[in-house]
């Protein structure tokens, strides 16, 4: 039965997988552009099967966690925050399966991105009040606030994006495969918040796992 120690050690390795096969996808598949082009559109292009595993192996991530610190937040929230995490990893894992272009690619994002920033806000609260994370409290709860501040982040970007589309008169796509490069006047921001919000999640979870490991270590 895998135990605590391992599953943080796999969650660690699978987060930081994670974010190579993120940059891999920048160099395979370099004709979409980072700064307004989604990290799902990769599915658009030729490496469909690195986009699919790098959600898969994301949600493998997510679902190492909860379990390697099943024991650890000692409220009722962070309790809850676990379960939040569960469904974090299973939108993570959906999203794998269905991409952009299947209907169920949206429910696996509303699942999986609000899930885990009210994870990680719950369960670090939580984590923050015992004593064997008071040493990384601060960064712990920094982290943790990341996530929805990616999430803001990424909201305000989208209505820049459609703001500045607006104004700049030109029509609106119904297509975003249609699209190669945006009119001018146009501020596309949202796929580096897109970024920004993956590496955010990816940080709070290797680093309450890599601490998980030192508190098991000392028990």
């Amino acid at each position: 039965m895998l135990n605590q120690k391992t599953a943080a050690r796999l969650s660690i390795l699978a987060s930081l997988l994670t974010l190579l096969l993120l940059a891999a996808l920048h160099i395979l598949s370099s004709e979409f552009n980072p700064a307004w082009r989604m990290v799902s559109e990769y599915a658009n292009g030729n490496y469909t099967l690195v986009l699919s595993l790098f959600f898969a192996i994301w949600g493998i991530s997510t679902w190492a966690l909860a379990y390697a610190i099943w024991s650890e937040p000692k409220t009722k929230a962070g309790r809850i925050g676990l379960y939040f995490l569960i469904a974090a990893g299973v939108g993570e894992v959906m999203a794998s399966v269905f991409d952009i272009n299947h209907s169920l690619h949206s429910l696996a994002s509303l699942i999986g991105i609000p899930s885990l920033a009210i994870a990680a806000v719950l369960i670090s609260k939580s984590l923050s009040k015992e004593e064997a994370w008071f040493s990384v409290n601060k960064n712990l709860l920094l982290t943790a606030n990341l996530t929805w501040i990616s999430i803001l982040l990424m909201a305000v970007s989208f209505v820049i994006l459609i703001a500045t589309f607006t104004q700049s008169g030109a029509e609106m796509p119904t297509d975003s495969t249609t699209v190669t490069a945006l009119p001018a006047g146009v501020i596309g921001l949202v796929g580096w918040a897109n970024r920004f919000l993956i590496i955010v999640y990816n940080v709070w979870v290797i680093f309450v796992a890599r601490h998980s490991i030192k508190v098991n270590e000392k028990l």
